[in-house]
């Protein structure tokens, strides 16, 4: 379990936590792995300056990695303009029709509308959106990992990462896009299965991952998609991954800043309760299918916009559902992204409590695996 990629990160176990809550960072890295934070939904630079305080206040001498979104390819990218620019022409090309038919759904669930009449807003997934984000989190001396979680990174920004001592990696579920991000002279790739929670490919991880793993070896290949068990580790590392990231695991722990009733929906789920839809983002997201996602996918209903305009138009959606997340019908049109592992998390555990387990269920794996060998 202690690879390559342990040592050069200084850290005791390969597991990759990936989270949008400041605290699992914290704890999943002061339990040995490494916590990621997600900033695709953080709204302002002033917002990511507190959480990264927040961490870093806390984090001690453990280290911590930061995820961003540059897509490859996205409605209205590269035009020169200004961050604020292209998000005004973005809005200006959502159809009305698309916008009525939001709204509508909104209003049947009975969810309570915004406390202003402010714009919502469409989080970092843009390079202009992102690169004062990027920027910043260089600042910080813990932070020692920045990830990608669409497309291969800009030259400039890999060189500006690896030229301040940091790994660089992205995520990919195709040997076209894995060789991509090896060409690009990245320090690691996230071979991200299909059953994987949020954005994520086709192919299912028990093939994806030695794909990925042959094609760009030796980099190393971090595995992704339906890791929940110490068994489920054990595989991926068998196939010769380097470590594991995990994302659903962490959706209902105790440290998770989610409302109590967004953790019961995915306790509830089974694996089978997961869809993979561009109807919250416009490109393939899985989660937890629901009202809204079975409503877009009638014929007689619009068709989900191409990235990020899908983005834009469900940003008042996802900041309602979150804000009022018990009230109405919420969590029957939330979009509560998770892998297909989710069927296996049914309980609320601590962090540690996680990494410990991950860690035990490994060995006793290993162990059983180890026993099949012939004796002398």
């Amino acid at each position: 379990m202690y690879t390559d990629l342990c040592k050069k990160l200084k850290i005791e176990v390969p597991i990759f936590a990936f989270t949008h809550c400041r605290d699992v960072v914290v704890e999943v890295s002061k339990s040995g792995g490494i916590g990621v934070f997600g900033a695709a939904f953080v709204n302002s630079l002033e917002e990511l300056k507190e959480e990264l305080d927040w961490i870093d206040a806390r984090i001690g001498d453990h280290i911590y990695g930061f995820d961003i979104v540059i897509p490859s390819a996205a409605v209205g990218q590269g035009t020169g303009m200004s961050a604020a620019e292209q998000e005004d022409k973005l809005w200006e090309m959502i159809p009305q029709e698309h916008t009525d038919f939001t709204n509508r759904i909104l209003t049947e669930s009975d969810v309570p509308k915004w406390n202003d009449d402010s714009r919502p807003p469409m989080g970092a997934w843009t390079l202009e959106q992102v690169m004062p984000m990027l920027e910043e989190a260089l600042k910080r001396p813990q932070c020692k990992v920045i990830v990608n979680a669409l497309g291969t990174p800009p030259d400039h920004v890999t060189k500006m990462v690896q030229d301040s001592g940091r790994l660089i990696g992205a995520l990919t579920g195709t040997k076209k896009h894995a060789l991509a991000h090896k060409e690009a002279g990245l320090d690691f790739i996230v071979a991200n299965g299909g059953e994987g929670g949020g954005h994520c490919g086709d192919v299912g991880s028990i093939v994806c991952w030695p794909e990925l793993i042959d094609a760009v070896a030796p980099m190393p290949v971090v595995a992704a998609g339906g890791i929940g068990n110490g068994r489920q580790m054990l595989a991926a590392m068998g196939m010769g991954a380097a470590g594991v990231w995990t994302g659903s695991l962490w959706l209902t722990v105790e440290e998770a800043h989610a409302e109590m009733s967004q953790k019961e929906a995915y306790l509830q789920a089974e694996s089978t309760d997961v869809t993979r839809t561009k109807t919250y983002t416009g490109k393939g997201c899985r989660v937890l299918r629901n009202e809204w996602t079975e409503a877009w996918e009638n014929p007689a209903n619009p068709d989900a916009l191409p990235f990020p305009l899908q983005l834009l138009l469900t940003s008042d959606l996802r900041r309602r559902t979150e804000m009022y997340a018990s009230a109405g019908d919420a969590q029957k049109i939330a979009g509560n992204a998770c892998g297909q592992v989710i069927g296996q998390i049914n309980d609320i555990e601590s962090c540690r409590g996680v990494v410990t387990r991950i860690i035990t269920e490994y060995i006793d794996a290993l162990e059983a695996l180890n026993s099949l060998m012939p004796q002398e």
